[in-house]
């Protein structure tokens, strides 16, 4: 019996161990995220992967969307320790109008579920995942925060995937015409779409594709209709720079859809 008891004893203390060591590996999460995880997706018939950054926030927070204006942080995205990736894009779903303290901003409440595909840069082996995510999320204030992920292996189509898919802006078959100005510290473009169906339009945004500048809110005005939505392009030299019209994105945001214009003409 006194056998029994010594080993009933030295079970639960390593049990006990085991279960603290598993806590204290079990990674800590910052405040307002209840969960965050790579789904792990699936393989296109292209051979691309596709996974999906999931962060479910607790009720009253929110995070933001790749330009999300003055009051909002965009993720950042660092693939160190992944394996055999070629090209990865990011695939943004509609973001929802948020007011910041009077600011307007874009991004979501509640969850946040963005897909990622990536191309492998070897199509012979396999593609692993890992991202470490630095992102901004907000309740009544904004606060830093810094995830680590993994995917799991590959599997069938995830539909909380494809929904997020399902989302994406659609984009338009004709781009915008713009015009392109020189201001005292930078560029402004002003650009036009026909107006279609959006009379429900809630928001504006512009960007650069692939170069980092500061973008104001858009100034929108609709007339004969056209929508035109104006703002200025700012970057860290503070002076009029060499703007490459084809790199200009124009996303029209309404409640229940959006629509996305990729390149400018230049009017004539």
């Amino acid at each position: 019996m006194k056998r029994f008891i010594l080993a009933l004893a030295a079970a639960l203390i390593s049990g006990s161990a085991q279960a603290q060591e598993a806590a204290s590996a079990a990674p800590k999460l910052p405040p307002g995220l209840e969960s965050a995880q790579l789904r792990p997706g699936w393989i296109t018939p292209e051979g691309h992967r596709i996974v999906a950054l999931d962060l479910r926030l607790l009720p009253g927070w929110k995070t933001y969307w790749r330009n999300p204006g003055d009051g909002g942080v965009p993720p950042v995205f660092d693939w160190q320790g992944s394996d055999n990736l070629g090209k990865v894009t990011l695939h943004w779903p509609r973001p929802e109008v948020i007011d910041s303290g009077g600011l307007r901003t874009l991004g979501f409440h509640d969850q946040l579920v963005l897909p990622i595909e990536i191309a492998p840069a070897d199509p012979t082996k396999p593609i692993r995942v890992e991202a470490q995510v630095d992102l901004g999320i907000c309740e009544t204030i904004c606060v830093p925060a810094h995830v680590d992920l993994t995917a799991a292996a590959p599997g069938d189509k995830d539909p909380i995937i494809q929904a997020a898919l399902a989302s994406v802006p659609d984009a338009a078959k004709e781009p915008a015409i713009c015009k392109v100005t020189e201001t005292k510290d930078g560029m402004r473009v002003a650009a036009t779409v026909p107006l279609d169906a959006r009379d429900d339009m809630a928001a504006a945004a512009m960007e650069l594709a692939d170069t980092p500048v500061w973008v104001s809110e858009p100034e929108v005005e609709v007339q004969d209709g056209k929508l035109t939505a104006t703002a200025d392009f700012i970057d860290d030299s503070g002076k009029p720079f060499a703007l490459d019209p084809a790199q200009l994105r124009l996303t029209l945001i309404s409640g229940e859809a959006a629509v996305e214009f990729s390149g400018c003409q230049t009017a004539g």
